[in-house]
């Protein structure tokens, strides 16, 4: 039996295969009001990569920084409770390596009836309240400010040796014994001018925060996070993104009043739509893609399927072959087709669906090990090219893949079941 290489995608799958997370063209995210949700998609021409739906009232609180007062220390576990509004709790785990900002400008341990500023950094669950952090952090579109920490880090998207060693070069200096930088994907592409300016604002922000922040009356909300609309715009690879469109003229002020505000040239990017006979939503068809994107069942083009199921502790993946061996005499060839096939769809589910923790794959048996090598090799290279950290980590003699993601936000059909 003939090899086969995974990294020849138009061998082993043909000649419209979507590689990675894109084809070569331009991406586009459209938003959407629809009742009281609003719907940002991230498209690839007329495909649907990623969807995030969000109540328009939601009292989104990662990334908020509150200036709270510490309501009890629990000290076998290292926690303290500190409450950042009106009897609203948060989790504050509690290092002797931290360095807390005091509204009385202390240098002390945690006490109970402390004042201090803290930045919640994980949503509250059913069963645990909102997680909070004392070295909080302000981010940007090419840079983030991270208090406590003070290096130089360069997002590992960046291969570049030469782009690192340009943006290492570049922001050295500016690391400081307060706080230290974190250099994002977009700013591979962004000039030293405009990386720079961003730091300027960044910086000041931090200035106020420390200045002002710690006089405020207690339980003051001192930094709003944006809304999760700008998150996906400002988060966005900026160089594959050719228009930001709306038709909502309140989401496009908002979108708008922010760009101008940090000097993003993505302003030049965005669109009011209208058209009272067409709505936005109807030219991409968002309604039917947000339906397609929660079913179980996904038919891959062979004739293959994908069973997607979520439970409580990890997310179940099946590959079958349905129709793709009909009449087929090499199986062993045709499995290992399937499978990179279910490789590359698996990865655009992934995403799309928002999955994260443990996700087990199972895929169709192959004897050959150097049909599960190359399998493996093109998993690898397809969660890649996830902007979440995303991690192959074993395959088992049945064929099984464990993989892990990263949890920043709820998964697709958990957004929805809170409506």
């Amino acid at each position: 039996m003939a090899d086969s290489s995974c990294a020849d995608v138009q061998q082993c799958l043909g000649k419209n295969t979507i590689v990675g997370r894109y084809k070569a063209v331009g991406d586009s995210i459209i938003i959407v009001r629809r009742e009281d949700k609003i719907i940002t998609c991230l498209m690839n021409e007329n495909d649907l990569v990623s969807i995030q739906v969000d109540k328009s009232d939601s009292k989104r609180m990662v990334g908020n920084i509150y200036l709270g007062k510490v309501q009890n220390i629990v000290r076998n576990i290292n926690a303290a409770f500190v409450e950042i509004a009106n009897k609203q709790i948060c989790y504050l785990p509690v290092s002797d390596k931290e360095r807390p900002v005091f509204s009385d400008g202390g240098n002390h341990p945690i006490r109970v009836g402390d004042e201090l500023i803290v930045q919640i950094s994980k949503d509250a669950t059913k069963t645990k309240a909102p997680l909070a952090t004392v070295n909080f952090n302000l981010t940007g579109k090419y840079l983030v400010l991270v208090r406590g920490k003070n290096v130089l880090g360069i997002s590992s998207k960046i291969t570049d040796e030469t782009a690192r060693d340009r943006l290492k070069a570049l922001l050295k200096d500016s690391v400081t014994r307060d706080y230290g930088i974190v250099v994002r994907t977009n700013a591979v592409s962004a000039s030293d001018e405009t990386i720079l300016a961003e730091l300027d604002r960044l910086r000041e922000e931090y200035r106020k925060m420390l200045e002002f922040g710690t006089h405020r009356v207690c339980y003051t909300q001192l930094y709003a996070a944006p809304p999760s609309f700008i998150w996906e715009v400002r988060d966005g690879y900026s160089e594959r993104l050719d228009k930001i469109k709306t038709d909502d003229e309140d989401i496009y002020n908002q979108l708008k009043s922010y760009f101008e505000a940090s000097g993003d040239e993505e302003v030049k990017k965005l669109e009011l739509y209208k058209n009272d006979n067409l709505s936005l939503s109807t030219l991409y068809s968002i309604e039917s893609k947000l339906t397609k994107a929660l079913q179980e069942k996904v038919w891959l083009d062979s004739g293959a399927y994908l069973v997607i199921q979520p439970t409580e502790a990890l997310v179940s993946i099946d590959v079958n072959t349905g129709k793709a061996i009909a009449g087929r005499q090499d199986i062993e060839e045709t499995f290992f087709r399937v499978n990179c096939e279910a490789a590359e769809e698996i990865g655009r589910q992934i995403r799309l669906r928002n999955l994260s923790g443990i996700i087990i794959v199972d895929f169709i048996d192959m004897k050959s090990d150097e049909h599960k090598k190359q399998l493996i090799k093109r998993i690898k290279a397809v969660l890649a090219q996830d902007r979440v950290p995303c991690h192959f980590e074993d395959m088992t003699a049945l064929n099984l893949v464990e993989i892990t993601r990263k949890k920043i936000r709820k998964p697709l059909y958990e957004q929805l079941a809170e409506d």
